[in-house]
Parts: structure tokens; C-alpha cells; sequence
């Protein structure tokens, strides 16, 4: 019966309303006449990375580990593995557990992991005493808890080789008996991963070689071109020094880009410059200097650092309602952005198209058919109550566990989607 359901019925209907991995989403109506400014981030908004920067980033701080850290040359064995961490997994620091919970703070069993080895659904229930994370034993964001836990959630696409880094150094210290502190560890993985970035280490490899990091620069310059072309102002946030960006800029737009651009804000400590009132801008000269002067106007063709929101609108006389701005970062681009201001945001997420793309195969639909049809099956039939019955649904309950794993094999065999 159920396979007859689905070949014959519901894979044809599903298969005629599949997603467009191109689309725009909306959250929330909005009419585009009544946008006059655009505002973007620049990593992963405007500019795009190849595979490589995540396997530069995680090489460079694996070796300042060594280095400056004094962790055993051994780890230089381990290399990044692009297939290993997903986007919004959490990290418990005491525990040293990388996992992915749901919205409703329960931890996804048979996605928690200590090193690269996932732990047993019977020891993650003892070790949090059931599968549910109450709201006040998880950190925020920003890494605050009311009971001092810390669980670290991982929402920038920079953290990803952060994420396998520790379970990496965490494999190493686990497999060969080294007792550690895992509150050392992951402060030392995270300054690490910090000082690539601040030490210009990863700045310097773009710059260096910025056709193989840079991608999908004809796709920048279409847009910023077209929306320049009809009228629309455009400005750019980013917490990368100037230096940096000018030569991303002038790669992917052209040596004129800065004549696109209304305003330009570097290394604005987002998302400090949402919610701080207190740091004024500061001009930045063509050496990259920063002058004393006092702001009253953000200029066209200037470059300004740190700033906050409330004197960047006042300074420009920009409309709030006016705006729209688009970043990758899903808090500190745009939740606050939008809960705590009333911003307009949009959101660049690059892993919704390659997840769509999977979601339309026909192997993704046909096996979502057939677990819709094994639910429907067990929710019908679970009151017969006899011997033979109750094997038949014993049968389909492994069966629906096990689809239910191939099925999140689809998009990341450790995480899922």
C-alpha cells in the first residue's frame, strides 16, 4: 500500500511544486518602491569565498596552536574537513560536546559529538539528564547564561573550521589519553581562530592570491551596478579593516566601486554598532590612518570606522524605514538588526540553495513520501494491539528510523540539515 502511494500519487503531485533554489523568500510583505537605500555586510554578502579559505583559516590556526600554544605537533595530522560541521550546532565548553538542538532546546539525538565520534543517545541522556536544555542553562549569542553554563552556539560561516578544529584537537587529547581542560581548549581555539583573523593572516592569503578565494564577482557587480543605475542609494558595514576590502571591492566591482557607495564603515565591531551608542566614526584616510576630526557628515568617497547605528542615521538623515540591509550573519547582521531596532534585513544564506537543490531530487522526495506514509500508517494502526500487529509496527518504526537517518545523511551525515 504505501509503496503503490508513492509511486503512484503523491511523488508526481509533490514533484510538480518543487522550490526554486534561486528564489527570493519572504518572511514579511514588503513593497521594493518604498526601499530607496541598501545596505550590505561584506563577507559572504557581497563577496564570496571559495573552499579554500575555511581550509586556510583552520590550517593557520591549528599551527598557532602549536606554536604559540604549545599543543603537541601531533594535531598538524589533521586537516579540515569540509563535510563535518553544519552552521547553528552548539558547543558545550564544559562538556567538550559539539551538538545540534532543535528551536525547542532539545538536543537532536545521534548529532552530539566528543571529538569526531558521536556519543551514544544512552549517555547523552544521562549527561543532561534527559534531552532538554532549559532556557536559563543555555547561553545567548553573546555568551551569557543565568546559571554560568556555556554553550556556545556557532552562527558565522567563519566558525565553521572552528568548530571542526576542536573536535579535531578533541579527538587527539581523547584518543591517546591526554587529560585537559576543555575550558582551556576552547579558549585557546578560539583566540586562535581570532588571531588569524586579527594577525591579518587570513587578509594577507586573500590578497595574495584573490582569484583563488574570490568567487561569483560578476554577480556583485550586476547587482550594485543596477541598483546604482536606477537611483538607489547603497552603503557598506563590515568588520573587515579598509585595506581589505578596497582590494576585494576593486576585484569584484572594479577600481570605481567606492563611487556606487554612499557610505562606507570598516571594522565596525557589529554587533556592537547596533546596539552602542557610546563610539562616534572616525575618518580613515588613504594610508589607512585614522584622523581626529569630528564627524557631522558621513561623505561619499570617504572611508569611516566604528560608529553606531543611531549616528549613522542621524548623520546621513536616512529614514529607517527606508533601508534595507542585507547581511549572513543571522544575529548580529540581522535578529537584532531587525527585534530590537524594527530594520528591514535580508538574509544571504548560501547553504538554502544547495539544500533546496538536494530537496528537489527525487530520491529526497520519494524517501520523504515514504516516511509521511509509514507516520500515517503507524498513527492508524497502532491500536491493534495483538501479537502480529504489534510486530508489523515494530517493523515499520525501524523502518522509519532508519529513512529517518538516511534522510538527514542527505544534507550532512553527522548534523543534518
Amino acid at each position: 500500500l504505501s509503496d503503490t502511494l508513492c509511486k503512484l500519487e503523491l511523488v508526481p503531485s509533490i514533484m510538480n511544486n518543487l522550490l526554486n533554489p534561486d528564489a527570493i523568500f519572504s518572511n514579511n510583505e514588503m513593497s521594493l518602491s518604498d526601499i530607496e537605500i541598501y545596505g550590505f555586510d561584506y563577507d559572504y554578502t557581497l563577496v564570496f569565498y571559495s573552499k579554500h579559505l575555511h581550509t586556510l583559516i583552520f590550517n593557520a590556526a591549528r599551527d598557532l596552536l602549536i606554536n604559540e600554544h604549545r599543543y603537541p605537533v601531533e594535531i598538524r595530522k589533521y586537516e579540515y574537513d569540509p563535510s563535518f560541521a553544519i552552521r547553528g550546532l552548539h558547543y558545550d565548553v564544559q562538556r567538550a560536546v559539539l551538538m545540534k538542538i532543535d528551536a525547542f532546546h532539545y538536543i537532536q539525538m545521534g548529532t552530539v559529538y566528543k571529538g569526531l565520534s558521536v556519543v551514544p543517545d544512552e549517555e547523552v541522556i544521562d549527561m543532561y539528564e534527559g534531552s532538554h536544555v532549559p532556557l536559563e542553562q543555555m547561553s545567548d549569542f553573546y555568551g551569557k547564561s543565568s546559571h554560568g553554563n556555556t554553550m556556545e552556539q556557532f552562527m558565522d560561516i567563519f566558525s565553521l573550521p572552528e568548530m571542526t578544529l576542536l573536535s579535531c584537537v578533541n579527538e587527539h587529547f581523547l584518543k591517546n589519553n591526554i587529560d585537559y581542560e576543555p575550558v582551556h581548549l576552547y579558549k585557546d581555539v578560539k583566540d586562535s581562530i581570532r588571531d588569524v583573523h586579527i594577525k591579518g593572516i587570513m587578509y594577507r592569503a586573500i590578497e595574495a592570491d584573490i582569484e583563488k578565494y574570490i568567487c561569483y564577482a560578476d554577480q556583485t557587480r550586476a547587482v550594485s551596478a543596477k541598483l546604482a543605475a536606477h537611483g538607489k542609494k547603497m552603503f557598506l558595514i563590515t568588520n573587515s579593516p579598509s585595506s581589505f576590502v578596497d582590494k576585494g571591492m576593486r576585484y569584484i566591482v572594479g577600481k570605481d566601486w567606492r563611487d556606487l557607495f554612499d557610505v562606507v564603515i570598516v571594522q565596525a565591531e557589529k554587533p556592537n554598532f547596533f546596539n552602542d551608542k557610546r563610539r562616534p566614526f572616525r575618518k580613515v584616510n588613504e594610508k589607512g590612518v585614522l584622523l581626529w576630526d569630528k564627524i557631522h557628515k558621513l561623505q561619499k568617497g570617504q572611508i569611516y570606522k566604528q560608529g553606531n547605528l543611531y549616528e549613522f542615521l542621524k548623520l546621513t538623515g536616512w529614514r529607517g524605514s527606508k533601508v534595507l540591509y542585507f547581511g549572513d550573519h543571522i544575529y548580529s547582521d540581522l535578529a537584532d538588526l531587525t527585534l530590537k531596532h524594527g530594520r528591514r534585513t535580508g538574509a544571504i544564506i548560501p547553504e538554502l540553495r544547495s539544500e533546496l537543490r538536494i530537496m528537489n531530487t527525487e530520491q529526497y522526495i520519494q524517501t520523504m513520501t515514504r516516511l509521511q506514509t509509514l507516520t500515517g500508517l503507524l498513527e492508524q494502526m497502532q491500536v491493534h494491539r495483538d501479537a502480529e500487529s504489534q510486530l508489523v509496527l515494530q517493523e515499520w518504526k525501524k523502518e522509519r528510523k532508519e529513512m529517518r537517518e538516511m534522510t538527514k545523511s542527505f544534507f550532512n551525515a553527522q548534523f543534518g540539515s
